[in-house]
């Protein structure tokens, strides 16, 4: 495993375009577990009902008791070591950008700046009517009050995306062209397999990338596409990453 370590710092620190891929799992270390795992938010709420954009159009009163849930879970939680570890790799000037697949805000709030979510934000709302923003500092949300536009009077919906609604067109473009200039990806937390996150690290290796995987189980990337499998939590595997790439980095500048 050290060794694996110390190769994919080399790689890290001698990257020009790294950036990085994350999904559920290194949220589960903040105590938010995975929507689709036993204890998850489907466990609840069955998400054909609950979390398509078409039953949030006919019944969004309802669709709010899922959704409160849901800001609760995601509001509660703090960034871990896994966070904190990949803010401090782009502070450094190595990751060009985190590409999300989480809607928990908990990249931002460790640090990270340049962040692209390609599912939204639970802690960001909006009004589908007029298109005018919203934080939940401007709402009554911990009292569980259906929270209403002030321009329009319609009921606000969290910026994530439903079942049925399209990725941002921002958020394909973007990490489209990160995918297709990178040269080396860390896929953390994640098996890569729903589209079209799971196109990321695919471009990427066409395009000649190095792909280092952080995750507790190997997935159909470990097979195919990863030249580096770092097995482990991401809050203990990157922290120890990080501490190889400042010490190559801090040789690379003597």
């Amino acid at each position: 495993m050290n060794a694996l370590i110390e190769k994919a710092a080399e790689i890290i620190v001698k990257s020009k375009n790294l950036i990085a891929l994350t999904g559920a799992g290194i949220s589960v270390e903040s105590g938010i577990p995975d929507f689709r795992s036993a204890g998850g938010l489907w466990d609840k709420y069955d998400p054909s009902i609950y979390a398509t954009i078409e039953a949030f159009h006919k019944m969004p009163g309802k669709v709010w008791e899922m959704i409160f849930d849901m800001i609760e879970l995601t509001s509660s939680a703090k960034p871990n070591s896994g966070h904190e570890a990949l803010s401090e790799l782009e502070s450094m000037g190595l990751i060009k950008s985190v590409i999300t697949q989480n809607i928990d805000n908990l990249h931002q709030r460790a640090g990270s700046i340049n962040v692209i979510e390609f599912h939204g934000n639970a802690l960001r709302l909006i009004c589908l009517r007029c298109g005018t923003g919203y934080g939940l500092e401007d709402y009554r949300i911990p009292e569980r009050v259906v929270p209403l536009c002030r321009n329009c009077q319609r009921i606000l919906k969290p910026t994530v995306i439903f079942f049925g609604e399209m990725i941002p067109q921002r958020a394909l473009f973007e990490s489209n062209f990160l995918a297709e200039s990178a040269d080396a990806v860390l896929v953390v937390g994640t098996s890569a397999v729903v589209y079209p996150a799971a196109a990321i690290p695919e471009v990427a290796k066409q395009n000649g990338a190095f792909i280092i995987e952080i995750n507790l189980e190997e997935t159909g990337l470990s097979e195919n596409i990863t030249d580096i499998f770092l097995q482990g939590e991401s809050g203990k595997v990157l922290p120890g990453l990080v501490n190889s790439v400042k010490s190559l980095h801090g040789k690379g500048k003597g």
